[in-house]
């Protein structure tokens, strides 16, 4: 029985007001119910009075949302329409804004390129590749990403043969058998900071 009782309260009334009706219908088939009809009813009664209140709090309700939305939107308008006069009173004086819970305007913090990067060492090494590790700038703007440059001997020229986003990297496909110079420069949206000391290495 238990599995086949409705859970939704809709069907729970359908099947009430069903069983109300077949009872009353046939009595010499059902001649004394648990629960009289009457009783049955009254239940039935009691629960649709109860559900109707409830729609009209649930209707009193949105009314009430609504209106308080309508308050707070005249609320804000009001208060940005004193906060604009103020700040064009002032000048956007942040002492002076202050006075009414505002503040002036924030000072634009313009990024600058990171500092240098920091003990550069490498922790493994192997044929054709080499894992590094270093420390981030004390200075200078925040660090975007690190890029990874080697040069051949005593060439002037160093090629970018990486970028990491943490502070240690293994780079691999680097020439084998030849003396090898490898530094890390730290980046951002503002430009590079001073490359790191060089790591030497023949792998």
């Amino acid at each position: 029985m238990t599995s086949k009782f409705p859970k939704i309260e809709a069907k729970i009334l359908d099947l009430g007001q069903e069983m109300s009706a077949g009872f009353a219908a046939n009595t010499e088939i059902y001649p004394a119910p648990p629960v009289s009809v009457d009783d049955l009813n009254a239940a039935i009664a009691a629960y649709e009075e109860v559900r109707d209140e409830l729609v009209a709090a649930q209707a009193k309700v949105k009314l009430v949302v609504e209106k308080k939305k309508e308050v707070v939107d005249t609320l804000v308008h009001g208060m940005k329409s004193n906060l604009r006069y103020a700040e064009n009173t002032v000048d956007y004086d942040d002492g002076k804004l202050k006075l009414i819970g505002w503040s002036g305007r924030h000072k634009t913090t313009h990024l600058t390129p990171p500092g240098q990067t920091r003990d550069l060492a490498s922790s493994d090494r192997g044929e054709g590749w080499i894992a590094l590790e270093w420390k981030k700038p004390t200075d200078g703007g925040k660090v975007a990403s690190y890029k990874i440059q080697r040069r051949e001997g005593d060439a002037e020229t160093w090629i970018d043969v990486g970028v990491a986003l943490e502070l240690h990297t293994t780079v691999s496909g680097q020439p084998v058998g030849k003396r090898l110079a490898f530094r890390v420069v730290a980046i951002n949206k503002a430009g590079e900071g001073k490359p790191s000391n060089s790591v030497l290495a023949v792998l």
